[in-house]
């Protein structure tokens, strides 16, 4: 049923994420309501090995739920004694879950963080409109109020270049200067109409990163495409770039996943065996940097966020 404002308490934060399997029988179910019939069986078989590696657990729900629990210890360090709840979009908890238990603790209106560092209809809108599916669904009716998007929060740059500077720090000191940082996002189709926006976002951030670092050799890539082959996709492709760079003659790479809030199965294997497999055959010396996932400068961008609604 619909609830009245008035007559439920108070505020709480929902995140919501995407979602993965947390064992191997997950794995089939999971993929296919991810893809939803658009992609081919052949690639589904194929992606539902990368995920078979990892014991076909994916670390999104462990760490979305870790990233939770700071961000409420945070709210509260800040006066602001708010409930965290997760709901995913692709697995358990499902968002209308999730919403189901939020109405049952009372809560009158949500503030909904987005688990995605740039805008596009797949990786912002579609999350925005799962979350309205889920309250049709329910019949649970709650007033939910956005946060921006991560891209352009300093907290946000502040923990990438840090990462990033770790990775540096491994490299030999005489060939640092030499060392290309590549910026990575996850692909998008052509067709998605706010692809523009999400590659300026993904440019910007980039910029503001490597500017902080004082490093002129970078570069933008995608990865993780998926979808019918036929069908073009943002590139180029992290793999392509690092063969380029390679021709170049460059030793030394810093991918750099800024599209990504935590880890999943297309940083641990795109990035940790395919691309490092690409480096490795073109000569080329790779390093990744780690997500921001629940590092406290974050978490501090998180909370401020919140509370930027709440004010």
């Amino acid at each position: 049923m619909n609830c009245p404002q008035g007559d439920r308490l108070g505020d709480a934060v929902l995140l919501i994420a995407f979602g993965g399997p947390e064992c191997l029988e997950d794995i089939r179910p999971f993929l296919v309501k991810v893809t939803k019939g658009r992609v081919p069986e052949k690639r589904l078989k194929s992606v539902a090995t990368h995920y078979e590696l990892f014991g076909g657990k994916s670390p999104v729900n462990e760490v979305t739920f870790a990233q939770a629990d700071a961000l409420k210890k945070a709210l509260e360090g800040s006066g602001a004694t708010l409930p965290v709840y997760v709901g995913m979009r692709n697995w358990r908890p499902f968002l209308a879950d999730t919403l189901r238990q939020i109405h049952d603790d009372g809560v009158g209106s949500l503030v909904g963080m987005i688990m995605s560092v740039f805008e596009s209809k797949s990786s912002w809108e579609q999350y925005q409109t799962d979350v309205s599916e889920a309250m049709s669904e329910t019949g649970i009716d709650f007033n939910v109020s956005y946060t921006k998007p991560f891209f352009d929060e300093p907290g946000f740059a502040t923990t990438m270049s840090r990462h990033i500077t770790d990775c540096l720090n491994n490299v030999p000191q005489n060939r640092r200067g030499a060392t290309y940082i590549v910026f990575t996002a996850h692909s998008l189709p052509h067709s998605d109409p706010q692809a523009r926006l999400y590659t300026k976002q993904l440019n910007a951030s980039s910029i503001r990163i490597a500017e902080s670092l004082s490093q002129s050799n970078f570069q933008i890539a995608y990865q993780s495409r998926s979808g019918r082959p036929q069908d073009p996709w943002l590139e180029p492709d992290v793999n392509d770039v690092l063969k380029k760079l390679a021709e170049q003659g460059v030793k030394d790479v810093v991918i750099a996943p800024i599209g990504f809030v935590c880890d999943n199965i297309e940083v641990l294997y795109d990035l940790d065996i395919q691309a490092k497999e690409t480096a490795k055959g073109s000569g080329i010396n790779m390093l990744r940097a780690k997500t921001v996932s629940d590092d406290p400068e974050f978490i501090k961008t998180m909370a401020g966020l919140v509370t930027s609604v709440l004010t």
